[in-house]
């Protein structure tokens, strides 16, 4: 099975690093047109080493510019085919006792993880309805189909909620020849963060993770990127509503 892109309009959100920039990797590699979206600039200049030929700094939690960056993105390409919403994480934030979590902590991951995720959806549904075709894929996470790892409240209940939306957009954009599916990765080393997470592990913490992974390793930013590129090909046109866990099988 050969996948490949060309002509494909693409939008990759989180781009700037780690998983996101990885998927712009992968999709420009298949032959993709790629606009990278990220509140980080400097980092987006590594997106565009990494093959994307637009690039887009803002925050997606904030509505009406995202609905303005895409405005413009399907007036320039003539319409988007792929949208990809890889921007969310933890923001730095640690675990915590449930009573000292305060509602700017619990807002900013909902903001970064859930809000985002709506807010670009929303945006791109009406040029893939014109067009009859299109599809989205979500990064979701392991954490939003059982407790964190992590233990950090908002992540854990943000990442459900991204799953929830992905299964509820499936329902209303199918009959528009839309796809809407998720990634729901394991344990991937992709940026600073989730190499802080590592390291606060402990060797004992380090193999005990490991052991409980059916492949006994961490996952790369390239393992869901190529999960990504399934979803988002011809070949999965019948799949939607779906969440896909990339995580080497968990024990």
């Amino acid at each position: 099975m050969q996948i490949e892109f060309s002509g494909k309009r693409v939008v990759v959100t989180g781009a700037a690093q780690g998983i996101g920039r990885s998927i712009v990797r992968a999709m420009a590699e298949a032959g993709a047109r790629v606009a990278a979206l990220d509140l980080d600039a400097a980092g987006l200049q590594e997106a565009k080493a990494a093959g994307a030929d637009k690039l887009v700094t803002l925050d997606l939690s904030e509505r009406d510019a995202v609905l303005d960056a895409f405005g413009h993105l399907a007036s320039d390409w003539g319409g988007i085919d792929i949208l990809v919403t890889a921007a969310g994480g933890v923001r730095g934030q640690v675990a915590q006792p449930l009573e000292d979590v305060s509602e700017a902590t619990w807002r900013q991951l909902f903001e970064a993880n859930v809000d985002s995720a709506f807010w670009c959806a929303q945006a791109v549904a009406p040029a893939m309805k014109r067009q009859a075709s299109g599809r989205i894929i979500t990064i979701s996470s392991g954490a939003g189909l059982r407790p964190s790892l992590t233990g950090i409240q908002a992540y854990s209940s943000a990442k459900h909620a991204l799953v929830g939306l992905t299964k509820q957009l499936a329902l209303e954009l199918g009959k528009h020849g839309i796809t809407v599916n998720s990634i729901a990765p394991g344990f991937v080393l992709s940026n600073p963060a989730t190499q802080r997470q590592w390291e606060s592990y402990g060797a004992e913490g380090q193999k005990k993770l490991v052991e409980g992974i059916h492949m006994r390793r961490l996952g790369l930013p390239d393992d869901i990127a190529h999960a990504v590129l399934f979803l988002a090909s011809e070949q999965a046109s019948w799949i939607s509503g779906q969440i896909l866990s990339v995580d080497g099988g968990r024990a």
